[in-house]
């Protein structure tokens, strides 16, 4: 049990994390050996850090202490809707930072009879709830990096066709003017 010390403690911790996160991400880890959660953590740090900036933070606040922190920092998001333990990565980038590592690690504990269930985020910075299924939607989405390849194969494709027809016309002119 925690003494109300603690309890403000851990209010004003979160509140900290809050302030400081664009991106909430809750999860059950429920039956999850700690070296898995110790991997997926440090993963999910590696993800997010950036030049200057810390990365993610994971952390396990009770329910009710996380409701008053997340009602604190004028969120309205009630963390005591989930029936199981919570953990919260706390991210301070937008969720598709994230979402890849958490679902792969999921499926990943999945194989091996473990369960590790994402059971909604919350866009801090667009006050905005996200459902678990949104969640895996953002996560099976392919990184920035191959989607802004696939934008500048689609612009490129057909210049590269023009080009070529372009090139055939000029062949035939040649042909033609030398006979």
């Amino acid at each position: 049990m925690l003494t109300k010390e603690q309890k403000k403690d851990q209010v004003k911790l979160a509140e900290d994390l809050i302030k400081k996160s664009k991106t909430l991400v809750f999860a059950d880890f429920t039956g999850v050996d700690t070296g898995s959660v110790r991997k997926l953590k440090l993963d999910v740090k590696k993800a997010t850090a950036t030049a200057g900036q810390a990365g993610a933070v994971f952390k396990v606040v009770k329910k009710t202490l996380l409701g008053i922190a997340l009602k604190n920092s004028g969120l309205d998001y009630d963390p005591l809707q989930f029936n199981s333990q919570v953990g919260t990565f706390f991210i301070p980038e937008d969720l598709s930072s994230v979402a890849a590592t958490i679902y792969k690690f999921a499926k990943d504990l999945a194989k091996s009879k473990k369960e590790f269930k994402v059971l909604g985020a919350f866009d801090v910075a667009g006050k905005l709830a996200v459902t678990a299924e949104e969640f895996t939607t953002v996560a099976k989405l392919p990184s920035r990096e191959v989607l802004l390849a696939m934008v500048m194969g689609a612009i490129t494709g057909p210049l590269r066709a023009f080009m070529y027809v372009i090139n055939e016309i000029s062949k035939k002119g040649e042909k033609v003017a030398t006979q």
